[in-house]
């Protein structure tokens, strides 16, 4: 829910999302609408709006065949037919498919929700890594190129799933298994984001130019296992732009995006809302009682309990990288603001092992550090080392204070309206 404020200028109550109070409440010119036309042009050139009629009859098939399975597994355990009749199932995508902004070759993210009485075991004969952080399953569906399924697998307690099962309600992580609750939270973080910002049509035009840049200018090298963000990192920095810029057009809310970040003191936290501790015994990213979150160089914290930061895998190399090309786009965005250069330049293909010299490619490296921050001990490096740092990157405490939002609101507001 939004929260309420008197905007400086105006003496009437306006609503408001997020922790802090919007940095600009105006309205976009003429000029802004025009440079939003000219940003679809270009996106539209890049064929990153897809018709989603083929995949969503692909999803609805796939969940009438997940029920079919789940009846067939349900007689095989000698269910009774009372008991197989009310099984249920569902599937929940989430992902960029679920916010809308999926592009032409882009897979499908869906939570596939079972009854209590199945197990793991019982899902098989499909591409599966069950020893994943998430559980993952992959396969091709309907005859659609190249589309990944990252299929969770997660197991109510009750025998049957309704069709109206809210998985927004923080109860139903309660007493959960932590593979579940990590299988659910994929949908939780999608679907609370764009309930956070004030307009979801300007939030996934945003979302969908950086995720266009960052495929040209990270995602190329490397997936969010290498140490660069993920998806649901960008989306919930785009939403952070939209919460402080509420009436901004979707082109200022890309600029505001490189201007905003390019200035970004981290490690201080990208936060949507103040997500409370239910106290489940999960873990709960809060670098003032865990040690390992405090060497977290750039930490994206999703919306949903239990919070985790979604870029926990970033290393000291990719953070450099990262940085060095929001900074690059800071620039670019500058000279479209001043007319000389169009948003093309934005996309412009980089060259990767031309600028880096000297990339791993493939490299197993087994670590073992002594090192309180777990996630540095032992990791597999492919394209960037994953050395735990040398030093302690120490979140500044009053963050964590019930002032917080007034501390991040005056780090933002230092030369971005």
């Amino acid at each position: 829910m939004p929260n309420r404020s008197q905007a400086p200028t105006l003496s009437v109550m306006l609503p408001w999302y997020g922790i802090t109070t919007p940095i600009s409440w105006d309205r976009p010119q003429e000029d802004h609408l025009i440079q939003t036309a000219k940003l679809l042009d270009t996106m539209k050139s890049y064929s990153v709006y897809e018709s989603s009629l083929q995949l969503e009859r692909a999803v609805k098939r796939l969940g009438l065949l997940f029920r079919k399975w789940l009846k067939e597994i349900s007689k095989e355990m000698n269910v009774s037919d009372i008991m197989i009749d009310k099984v249920g199932g569902k599937i929940f995508p989430f992902g960029s498919y679920h916010l809308g902004v999926h592009s032409k070759d882009a897979d499908i993210n869906a939570l596939c929700v079972g009854p209590g009485f199945l197990e793991r075991k019982e899902v098989k004969d499909i591409q599966a890594n069950e020893e994943a952080y998430v559980p993952v399953i992959k396969l091709s569906w309907e005859g659609i190129e190249v589309i990944w399924l990252d299929n969770k697998f997660k197991k109510l307690s009750a025998s049957s799933v309704p069709d109206d099962l809210d998985l927004l309600n923080d109860s139903i992580v309660k007493d959960m298994d932590e593979r579940c609750v990590r299988s659910l939270d994929g949908y939780r973080v999608t679907e609370e984001i764009p309930r956070l910002v004030p307009n979801v049509y300007s939030f996934k035009t945003a979302l969908r130019a950086i995720r266009l840049w960052a495929k040209y200018e990270l995602n190329k090298q490397s997936f969010e296992l290498m140490g660069f963000l993920g998806g649901v990192s960008w989306a919930i920095m785009v939403a952070r732009i939209c919460q402080v810029y509420p009436n901004a057009a979707a082109s200022t809310l890309v600029i505001k995006f490189f201007k905003v970040f390019s200035m970004w003191v981290w490690p201080v936290p990208i936060r949507l809302k103040v997500v409370e501790n239910c106290y489940y015994n999960l873990p709960f990213w809060n670098p003032r009682v865990n040690v390992s979150d405090c060497y977290h160089l750039m930490p994206v914290i999703s919306p949903a309990y239990p919070q985790q930061n979604t870029s926990a895998n970033v290393s000291l190399s990719t953070f450099a990288i990262i940085n060095e090309e929001i900074r690059r786009g800071h620039a670019i965005c500058q000279e479209i603001e001043q007319k000389k250069a169009n948003w093309r330049k934005l996309f412009e293909e980089m060259d990767f092992f031309d600028k880096y010299q000297y990339v791993l490619s493939h490299v197993k490296i087994q670590m073992s550090v002594p090192c309180q921050a777990e996630s540095t001990c032992c990791h597999a490096a492919q394209l960037t080392s994953r050395w735990p740092p040398r030093r302690t990157f120490c979140i500044c405490e009053a963050c964590h204070q019930p002032s917080a939002p007034q501390v991040q609101k005056n780090i933002m507001n230092r030369n971005l309206s």
